[in-house]
């Protein structure tokens, strides 16, 4: 797989993840201004702020460093957390992915990832007790096969 795959793989992994992870109750347990950083070694170093945006809805702006040979970047998704399908934008650009993030109870978020239409990966998020960790476990590729990752997120 070419390193620019892997790359997206890892930016819609975290992004579809975490959003799951920022969804309704968030506000409340992870809350609007916030910053976590992903301490995975697959996602290391990768820092996601918190906003509110969207009538009530959260703003995830991932900071991904440079990594896979392609420079660092910036994503940014602004759900309502309801799960509806919302335009996933990397250097403010469109990129062809998008990301259906909702809230399932006061810890646990699920989100669907597309990519140009079609399903990419699935992603569900745990955060601790204390709101101070996060865990995904998602799944994304095409086909019989899809790549499973798990992601540790820690609250600055």
């Amino acid at each position: 797989m070419s390193s620019m795959a892997a790359v997206r793989r890892l930016i819609g992994a975290s992004a579809f993840l975490w959003a799951l992870g920022w969804a309704g109750q968030a506000h409340a347990q992870l809350g609007v201004g916030t910053t976590w950083l992903r301490t995975d070694p697959q996602g290391k170093g990768i820092v996601l702020s918190v906003e509110a945006c969207c009538n009530g809805g959260l703003r995830l702006i991932w900071q991904i460093p440079p990594m896979g040979g392609q420079p660092a970047s910036t994503m940014t998704v602004d759900s309502p957390m309801n799960g509806t399908e919302v335009p996933v934008l990397i250097a403010g650009k469109p990129s062809g992915e998008t990301m259906a993030i909702k809230r399932v109870d006061d810890h646990h978020y699920s989100a669907i990832v597309k990519m140009n239409g079609q399903p990419f990966g699935t992603s569900n998020g745990t955060v601790s007790a204390d709101n101070r960790t996060m865990t995904v476990d998602s799944a994304f590729g095409v086909g019989s096969q899809p790549q499973k990752t798990t992601e540790t997120w820690v609250r600055k």
